[in-house]
């Protein structure tokens, strides 16, 4: 398999990906930044979840996920000089959900066929690239937070904490990979997205702040 992880560390550098995704070398110590996005993306996932697929209303579903999220920050030791503690991102979830209220916002999530519906959009789809040895094909894989219905559309929904936001940030996703796999995945499974919404939340030691923004992936593209 390969992802746009993968594919965005062979383009900054060959042997970090080999050293990293194929020789499976890790860090002694965990990221800051990858525990309290990991935590931030289950609690805004439990909380969909709760409220689009289970019913419940919306502040159980807040609660639901704020619980998620601290289970999965675990007893992660925060560095002192990081904004990103488990009592900040308790903050930055409240504070999410305060900006883009569940069931209030537009936004309800794609249901496929099976009646499942596109929170935690995961796939695995077959490349026309054959492996070297195995002859099967290689797979590109990925998973998208969610697959809203939006204004009239269908659109790919991805949350992004982040320590800065400003001008700079919107363009950085005009060219990210992980967007373009993630449309052309969306359309393999049938669906038409018209663009990605990117919500970025910025946790700082005084104060939140959000910015979305939206990026195209035309077919030819």
């Amino acid at each position: 398999t390969i992802d746009s992880t993968i594919l965005e560390s062979f383009r900054s550098c060959p042997q970090k990906a080999l050293r990293t995704y194929f020789e499976h070398w890790k860090p002694k110590t965990e990221s800051v930044h990858l525990v309290a996005g990991g935590a931030f993306a289950k609690g805004v996932e439990v909380a969909r979840k709760v409220f689009f697929v289970d019913g419940r209303p919306a502040d159980e579903a807040y609660s639901e996920g704020l619980a998620a999220l601290i289970q999965h920050y675990g007893d992660f030791d925060c560095p002192a000089d990081s904004a990103k503690s488990l009592e900040r991102m308790c903050g930055a979830l409240e504070f999410y959900f305060h900006s883009y209220p569940l069931g209030a916002d537009g936004m309800t999530p794609v249901e496929f066929a099976d009646g499942k519906k596109a929170i935690e959009f995961s796939f695995a789809n077959a490349l026309p690239i054959l492996h070297p040895e195995s002859g099967d094909p290689i797979l590109y894989t990925g998973r998208a937070d969610a697959i809203m219905h939006f204004a009239g559309g269908v659109y790919i929904v991805d949350e992004k904490t982040t320590s800065q936001l400003g001008a700079s940030w919107p363009r950085q996703w005009e060219m990210r990979g992980q967007f373009s796999g993630y449309s052309w995945a969306a359309r393999e499974y049938g669906l038409e997205p018209a663009g990605t919404i990117i919500r970025g939340v910025s946790i700082l030691k005084t104060k939140y702040d959000t910015q979305q923004v939206i990026t195209y992936r035309p077919e030819w593209q």
